[in-house]
């Protein structure tokens, strides 16, 4: 495995100073990364505590940034393990320079498909590994098309979505493949969504992503004919896809199909454990629980709004300008309160079928079923910050588990053979089993 895991640490190359550099520290999330890699950072889990360094275009806001966090642990200051680097991602150089310091980059410069090429490009042409919290497929997959090859040369990782999206539902998937006894061929997840009295905010950066998102969906589909994915088989009984909005008996209250990125992701996965380890690729629906019909009517007539504004360059100027009116309150520029950050959070329900030991996939129904869960605090800051710094130790610390090679990975590609999970169970993020695979 070329580039010592993370990248930039072969044999005959000068030595980094950084182990790792968070990249966009003063924006929204963050610094919700710089305080987790600080309290990581505080609890040995850097190696030989290793010097970080946070990264972005002022001094000033990197360093209110490293202040904060430091309030956040109780100290007076972070030590001088952490280093300050001036970057812009309007400027190649810059990024170069970064890239060279450091064996990984964390990056939280969004929307990634305006600023998130200039960063994989100049961490795969440096020597660098990178990952970021990138929920756009075509950002993703777009980086696997151009970068997959160089970054396999390089011996570098490029691996995205290791935020809330997508690394609950990735490596739930791969985690109920695991203690299911038998062979694993669909899973449905189930999100649930609890907040505190103050209601859950999202800040509008994710707003931004989607609505550039459901713009380009035409090109999306062009990108993945040019890449030429081999199709993944379907084995077992077919997993049918549900309705728009339904009501679910099982949390008795209305669900609809996840809008996010996990399907595509798991689905990038599946295809990857398929065929460079021949392993039985799972099937594969996310869905979200809305509450009651009131609700439903709600994002029904919010949904209709957005779909047609989405497809006019002055409805997307709207819809960009005033997110909060447009999502019913839910995104705001101004982003969730610290109080409604610490009372939110979430359950992602995995309810998986198979095929008992013994029994072919290839004949008759499904006849063992298991239902696991991931329950974590607030996802968009909280569990994505977690998520992504556990994302990046398990890369710099797990060397020997990762793919041969290097490459751009989904998560459950890169980490399905490493300790991701238990790191974090450790730090908030539970996986767990509910009902044990019942036959």
């Amino acid at each position: 495995m070329a580039g010592g895991g993370g990248g930039g640490g072969g044999a005959g190359a000068p030595e980094r100073p950084y182990e790792l550099v968070v990249f966009g520290a003063s924006g929204f999330t963050g610094q919700f990364v710089v305080e987790e890699v600080a309290r990581a950072a505080a609890g040995g889990e850097l190696r030989g505590g290793r010097r970080w360094a946070v990264a972005g275009r002022s001094r000033e806001k990197l360093q209110a940034a490293l202040e904060r966090a430091a309030e956040r642990l109780g100290k007076a200051a972070l030590g001088a393990e952490v280093g300050v680097l001036l970057c812009d991602v309007g400027d190649a150089a810059s990024l170069a320079a970064m890239a060279r310091q450091t064996r990984l980059v964390l990056n939280c410069v969004g929307p990634y498909r305006f600023f998130g090429e200039p960063v994989v490009e100049a961490c795969v042409e440096n020597g660098a590994s990178c990952i970021d919290i990138s929920g756009e497929p075509q950002f993703l997959e777009g980086m696997y098309l151009k970068y997959n090859e160089k970054a396999a040369e390089k011996g570098v990782y490029v691996v995205g979505s290791c935020g809330f999206d997508s690394i609950p539902a990735d490596m739930g998937v791969l985690y109920t493949r695991d203690k299911l006894q038998g062979t694993l061929t669909a899973v449905e997840s189930f999100l649930t969504v609890k907040s505190g009295p103050e209601g859950a905010r999202i800040h509008d950066g994710t707003w931004k992503s989607a609505v550039y998102g459901f713009m380009d969906q035409d090109n999306l589909r062009k990108l993945r004919k040019k890449i030429g994915y081999a199709p993944v088989p379907a084995v077992g009984a077919k997993l049918k896809r549900r309705g728009l909005v339904f009501y679910n008996q099982e949390f008795r209250q209305y669900s609809m199909p996840f809008m996010g990125s996990d399907v595509s992701v798991v689905k990038r996965s599946q295809r990857y454990l398929h065929t460079e380890f021949q392993e039985t690729p799972v099937q594969y629906g996310a869905y979200v629980n809305i509450g009651g019909l009131g609700s439903v009517i709600k994002l029904m007539f919010a949904g209709i709004l957005f779909l047609l504004l989405v497809k006019f360059s002055f409805g997307r100027k709207l819809l960009i300008k005033y997110p909060e009116f447009f999502s019913a309150g839910r995104f705001t520029k101004k982003g969730p309160t610290q109080k409604q950050i610490d009372g939110t959070s979430f359950t992602m329900t995995f309810f998986g079928e198979g095929y008992s030991e013994g029994q072919d996939p290839q004949h008759g129904k499904p006849n063992v079923r298991i239902c696991t869960e991931v329950k974590a605090p607030e996802p968009g800051y909280v569990t994505t910050s977690i998520a992504m710094v556990q994302a990046a130790l398990s890369l710099l610390d797990d060397a020997a588990c990762l793919p041969k090679q290097g490459g751009v990975y989904s998560p459950g590609a890169a980490f399905s053979k490493t300790k991701l999970i238990d790191r974090l169970n450790k730090h908030g993020v539970e996986f767990s089993v509910i009902s044990k695979p019942e036959v």
